[in-house]
């Protein structure tokens, strides 16, 4: 098979698996976890319901995949923040900043759904990645006398994480960056 018929395959599968994902996203998001089966994802997707199962199984399976792309999207924005310019209290505020609001719009999902994709193998992995992104940030931190050395890097990545975990439930984004304010003061190295 030539080559640009290659491409052309793949860039159509590729499109397909997108639509299913956005399609599914949307329709999950307006009507709910439980009301929403492959043969209405087809329909909106614009494709056949034995095309939707080449794809994926079930519906979890189309909400796990269209995870997997969401949290690889926010990963990616955390680490330029991480290494945009600046020093690293700098860049460890914007990273902070960042994962509240994640966290924040998280919080609007519902349990349900929050409990179904954060669940298994990737996003404990997408976990560990968010720990280790912090941790260094703080390790920087601390090797430049900003951040506090009496508690070690990866237990103040966790208290980070668990800390900023409460933007979730705040009302606005203003509470959320006085939530990542009183985050990062807990961080700082004492005179």
């Amino acid at each position: 098979m030539p080559k640009l018929w290659n491409e052309t395959i793949e860039a159509h599968r590729r499109a397909v698996r997108e639509a299913i994902l956005e399609t599914t996203w949307a329709q999950v998001s307006e009507r709910g976890l439980t009301s929403v089966t492959m043969s209405q994802i087809a329909e909106k997707a614009g494709i056949g319901r034995a095309t939707l199962y080449k794809y994926f199984p079930d519906v979890e399976a189309i909400l796990s995949a269209w995870h997997q792309r969401h949290v690889a999207g926010h990963l990616e924005h955390l680490a330029k923040l991480r290494d945009q310019a600046g020093d690293a209290s700098e860049r460890l505020a914007a990273v902070l900043q960042a994962y509240a609001l994640i966290a924040h719009n998280r919080g609007r999902h519902g349990a349900e759904l929050v409990s179904l994709l954060h669940r298994g193998e990737h996003a404990a992995a997408a976990q560990q990645d968010l720990v280790n992104l912090i941790r260094d940030l703080l390790a920087e931190g601390a090797d430049k006398g900003d951040i506090r050395v009496d508690v070690a890097p990866d237990e103040l990545a966790s208290y980070c994480l668990h800390a900023l975990a409460a933007a979730s439930s705040l009302p606005t984004k203003a509470a959320v960056g006085r939530l990542v304010e009183v985050t990062l003061a807990g961080l700082c190295a004492h005179g």
